[in-house]
């Protein structure tokens, strides 16, 4: 059984992430400095580096757990009749990660075009819809990385619009959407 976080410092580190969220909404990452966080979260400088090395070493732990939700979130799709119900499934489920953690993905990208965030995001994706793949265990026409890659890109592009431009399109409409535009038999 894992050890279970001490309450404080899960506090702590909340309270880091939220202070360097919004501060992130109005600076960019770099112009961002520890006293900041410090200040504007009410921790103490000695606090924060009880914690981490360095405000890199925050938004990196701060994206490792939101990694971890997604991982989450994505084993919930058991929808295995078809490939294209399993990807409109992992689409709906990474919209609705994405929804549910807007305030972090919309501080992080709205003045930050941070790669890193992008990169967990892809990664994520990408492995899980590799996996599907891999599990059908049938003969293809493309490469399975060529596919995933296709897909999983074009999903993240669709999702990073919707996070930038909230208000743009509905996301049951860019859902439905995505339901016409991917075909019946995505691979096969």
């Amino acid at each position: 059984m894992p050890k279970k976080e001490d309450l404080r410092i899960t506090k702590t580190k909340k309270n880091l992430y939220e202070g360097l969220l919004t501060l992130m909404k109005d600076k960019t990452f770099e112009e961002v400095k520890v006293s900041d966080i410090c200040a504007i979260s009410l921790t103490n400088r000695s606090t924060f580096y009880d914690h981490f090395t360095d405000k890199f070493e925050l938004l990196d732990s701060l994206i490792n757990d939101l990694e971890k939700r997604l991982i989450e979130k994505l084993k919930e799709n058991t929808q295995l009749a078809s490939s294209k119900e399993y990807y409109m499934e992992t689409i709906r489920l990474f919209f609705d990660h994405a929804e549910e953690n807007l305030n972090i993905y919309s501080s992080i990208l709205k003045k930050n075009n941070n790669s890193i965030l992008m990169d967990m995001v892809f990664d994520t994706l990408l492995i899980d819809v590799e996996n599907h793949i891999k599990k059908d265990a049938i003969s293809l026409a493309i490469p399975s990385e060529i596919i995933s890659k296709f897909y999983v890109s074009a999903v993240i592009s669709i999702c990073l619009n919707y996070i930038k431009n909230p208000h743009k399109y509905q996301k049951e409409d860019i859902l439905h959407y995505l339901d016409i535009l991917l075909p019946d038999k995505i691979y096969k």
